[in-house]
């Protein structure tokens, strides 16, 4: 599957949703099975995609992920051993911000998700938890948007 995305310019409207800013920070990882991992990230964690392409050995040459409440987003792909760029799947860690984490916390343990830390708040007043995806990575997830 190929999908290509059109880039949209950067507007300075004070109405511009989050959805038209593009993101200026992209996580990257690579992943053994990234198709999974990409469904993974849909069903379970809740971001989107925007782009795909597949090489002609059918595996995923690269994909972008947009977070649907702001605008950060990963690219990934799958794991190719010696390429430039190369790192060993499975050892990212990524902090999302979400403006209901209590809600999302309720949809991911649904899922299933690998919990490794259970909803909490924190000493810093922030409301976040954390899973481990199917590769390994650990992802949290909170309220807390950074000073």
């Amino acid at each position: 599957m190929s999908t290509q995305n059109t880039p949209t310019q950067n507007s300075t409207n004070q109405n511009s949703t989050a959805a038209a800013v593009r993101p200026r920070l992209w996580a990257t990882l690579q992943a053994r099975e990234a198709a999974a991992l990409i469904d993974h990230y849909t069903r379970v964690f809740g971001f989107t995609v925007t782009a795909r392409t597949d090489g002609p050995d059918g595996r995923v040459a690269h994909a972008e992920l947009l977070w649907p409440e702001g605008a950060g987003g990963i690219m990934l792909g799958d794991h190719t051993p010696g390429r430039a760029w190369s790192r060993e799947p499975g050892t990212a860690g990524v902090y999302v911000v979400a403006a209901d984490p209590d809600a999302l916390y309720a949809h991911v343990t649904g899922q299933g998700a690998d919990i490794v830390r259970p909803l909490q708040t924190t000493d810093y007043g922030a409301r976040e938890f954390t899973v481990r995806d199917p590769e390994g990575n650990l992802w949290s997830f909170g309220d807390y948007p950074g000073e």
